[in-house]
This record gives C-alpha cells, structure tokens and sequence, in this order.
C-alpha cells in the first residue's frame, strides 16, 4: 500500500507511547488513556504501580486510594473501579497473569478492541489494529476507512492492509494523526501524504 510505504520510514517506531515494564501495567495504562493523553497517563502510573505493582495487590486495593493516584487522568470513578475489578478478573481466571488473546482481553472490564489489539500486539506478538482517534481521524481523512465507528474503521483497515504489517500501520497512522494530521490545525501543506489524500485542504478541521 502506496501510505504504508510513505508513511512507515518517517514514522518507524512502532510501539506504544505508554510507559510500562510488564503486560499488566500496560494494560492498565491504555484503560486509564480513555480520553486522556499518554504524556498525561505516564505522570499519573508510577505513582499507582509504586503503590499497587501487580494484578494481586491492585485486586485488594482500597477504591478511594485508588481513585486518587488516577484521578488526573479523568473519569477516575469508572476507571479506578474497572482497573481494580480487572484486576480481581485477572487473578480469579487468568492466575495473575494478562491474557494474550483478543478475546479474553475484550472480556475484562474497560477494555476495549483497542486496548486489546495494542496489549495483544506490543505484549504478545500478534498482528493487532489499534484504532484510537488519531488512527480513526486520518483514516477517515485519507480515504481509507471513512467513517467515525472505531470497529468499522478496524475492520475496513484489516481488508486494506497484509495482516503483517496491521500493527507497524496502526501506530504509523497513530503518529502521523498525533504531530501532522492534527484535529483543528492538521499540516496539510508539508504532509507527505498530500498528494494522496482526498482531504488535503478541502476538510473543515473535523
């Protein structure tokens, strides 16, 4: 694909911007990213990892401590109540440890497709399509998936792009909507992709 091939030298390095050392802190940091920015998430994880380093301590973990080490990162009730119930999930059925699939991942409380595909794809291996609004923006924007429905645009990707290079295309797109492709001010006119895109110039800042 001619925008992979553009777009994966200029933006090569594809892992997440979270910071983590295990399957779980990553976890937990992409749940507590939902509206909130990774820069934002990264201030806020050491101190909660400091206190609650695992799935078994965070579990047991008192609910009001918790809302407080995240309640930077917005929407700390409902986040704070998923990370601890995810938690108990992980010890109770997975024996401690995140599950490497899809589909046990999707059924942990907050998490989503995306946060499973970017832990299924940096932690595990597996070829996973990260659709956050940066990747649902610019792919709406050049074409390749226009729509504003996360699991459409995935699956419309999925049909565009090899499988193998799902994971290297999500975060290319992702870094590419993060610093040029931008919401309200996006670079149009040093964007690499301008002869390319059916929006170059012509979108409303949406």
């Amino acid at each position: 694909m001619a925008v992979y091939a553009i777009l994966e030298p200029i933006w090569p390095d594809g892992g997440p911007q979270l910071e983590y050392r295990t399957p779980f802190e990553l976890l937990v940091a992409v749940v507590l990213s939902a509206q909130c920015t990774d820069e934002q998430v990264n201030r806020a994880t050491p101190a909660l990892f400091a206190a609650f380093p695992d799935a078994r301590s965070l579990a047991a973990a008192p609910l009001r401590t918790v809302e407080d080490l995240v309640r930077s990162t917005g929407f700390y009730h409902n986040k704070a109540r998923n990370i601890i119930m995810l938690s108990g999930i992980i010890m109770e059925r997975f024996g401690g440890e995140v599950p490497g699939t899809i589909e046990e991942l999707v059924s942990l409380p907050g998490v989503g497709r995306k946060t499973a595909n970017l832990v299924a794809s940096a932690c595990f291996g597996l070829p996973g399509i990260v659709v956050d609004t940066h990747v649902l923006r610019t792919a709406r924007r050049l074409g390749l998936a226009p729509t504003d429905d996360p699991g459409r645009s995935e699956r419309m990707i999925a049909e565009a792009v090899p499988r193998e290079h799902w994971t290297g295309f999500s975060y290319a797109l992702n870094r590419h909507g993060k610093f040029t492709c931008t919401a309200r001010k996006p670079a149009c006119m040093a964007c690499c992709l301008s002869s390319l895109c059916p929006s170059a110039g012509s979108f409303d800042g949406n």
